[in-house]
């Protein structure tokens, strides 16, 4: 049976299921899931949770209602502009780079500034047909804090990244997946079973390996292209001289009896 916690408002959903997804759910709809301070917190505890827990491979984030997140709440701005921001215990965001899993976002609706730097934290998404991220910092003088000035253009470039930030106009789902951001676009329906068979896929691999591998993509990109490729090359020499006979041969072991089946389904 799985597992279920949240918040005493229920703001902040978490469901673990027995498969090793979890379910991690931003749930104020009437308020369009804008983020009060406290639910900030709730989030970033429940991303340190679930990383520290052994049972859950793969992290699915999504909302519940009309919109993935529609940023912070105004009401409280001061609260959570002024507040901890340099807590990284506290810091949703911070949380989820931090993550070791990966984070899959299943998002519709609107992704508003946090909402859409929040979209940007997660390691892949799917996005409902007409699914808009959107960028207001600029409308309503907020400085971002949450990496959505510099992690933007490095996924679609910086002149489209200056244009979505500036003008504060929409990205649709449909063009953030020509340009690379979104990875499946789908009908609102099929949302979190999309989701799902994409961490369903990931669950099939290597647990060490899935960890690994997309810590070294991850700290790749925040170096020059000679320095990743010479810590991709340092840390595969790290993994195998840490390796023993015995895991080499359940290495081939394995690889014989997965050749011998056919290939999955493409996603």
């Amino acid at each position: 049976m799985a597992q279920s916690s949240s918040s005493s408002e229920e703001l902040i959903l978490v469901n673990r299921e027995p498969t090793g997804v979890a379910f991690v759910t931003i749930n104020r709809p009437k308020q369009l899931n804008s983020l009060t301070r406290t639910m900030m917190v709730d989030l970033a505890r429940a991303f340190k949770s679930l990383d520290a827990d052994d049972s859950v491979r793969v992290i699915v984030l999504t909302g519940s209602g009309r919109a993935f997140c529609s940023g912070v709440d105004l009401t409280a701005a001061e609260e959570v502009f002024k507040g901890e921001v340099k807590d990284v215990e506290t810091d949703p965001v911070a949380q989820m780079e931090r993550c070791r899993k990966p984070i899959i976002g299943a998002i519709g609706g609107f992704a508003v500034t946090a909402g859409f730097e929040i979209a940007l934290a997660c390691d892949m998404l799917v996005a409902v047909k007409g699914t808009k991220f959107i960028d207001t910092h600029a409308r309503f003088g907020i400085f971002p804090s949450w990496g959505l000035s510099q992690k933007l253009s490095r996924v679609i470039g910086p002149n489209k990244a200056r244009e979505v930030s500036l003008t504060a106009m929409p990205l649709t789902a449909e063009q953030a997946e020509r340009l690379g951001f979104v990875n499946h676009v789908v009908e609102g329906s099929e949302l979190l079973k999309k989701a799902r068979e994409v961490a369903e896929a990931i669950i099939k691999n290597n647990q060490d390996l899935v960890l690994r591998y997309k810590s070294v993509i991850n700290d790749g990109l925040k170096l020059d292209l000679g320095h990743a490729l010479a810590l991709e090359k340092e840390r595969a020499h790290n993994y195998y001289d840490g390796m023993t006979k015995e895991q080499f041969k359940k290495m081939r072991e394995f690889i014989a009896g997965r050749s011998s089946k056919k290939p999955s389904p493409k996603l």
